[in-house]
């Protein structure tokens, strides 16, 4: 076994900054947002991995998960909003779960970066459904404060 390389065929290594990056689409994000998909399980395994990186402004627009998701700060300060709910903080270190089938959003605040790692579960090899865009309006609404 070399530091590159992990000869078991039971268990994969996938080193850092080996995922190609790709910008956002205009059809799932507001702003400039980069991708690093960084691991897609082999079947039967259904889990997929992000890193996903929001400069200030940025934001998913309105999206589902079949299966839900998992969220990961790493860095930075966002906000995550639920359909008909509070628009809520999120900071390096907490995690979110988006329970499966409930419209949401997640981004950077307007004035602040942020990253998160994005745990995905497919359904019928599909992780997400892409909804509208979120409106600036909502974007910039009043978010609660921290607990």
């Amino acid at each position: 076994m070399t530091d590159n390389n992990l000869h078991d065929a039971d268990m994969q290594v996938h080193r850092a900054g080996s995922a190609k990056a790709i910008q956002g689409l205009a059809d799932w994000f507001t702003g400039r947002v980069r991708i690093d998909r960084v691991f897609m399980a082999p079947a039967p395994a259904r889990i997929g991995i992000a890193v996903v990186n929001f400069e200030p402004g940025a934001r998913t627009h309105w999206h589902t998960h079949p299966l839900g998701q998992a969220l990961l700060v790493t860095d930075g300060v966002g906000w995550t909003q639920c359909e008909d709910g509070p628009k809520t903080e999120i900071r390096a270190g907490d995690l979110i779960w988006c329970n499966c089938g409930r419209r949401h959003w997640h981004g950077a605040t307007d004035t602040t970066a942020m990253q998160h790692v994005a745990i995905n579960e497919l359904l019928e090899g599909k992780a997400v459904d892409w909804l509208e865009p979120v409106t600036d309006d909502v974007f910039l609404g009043i978010p609660t404060k921290r607990d």
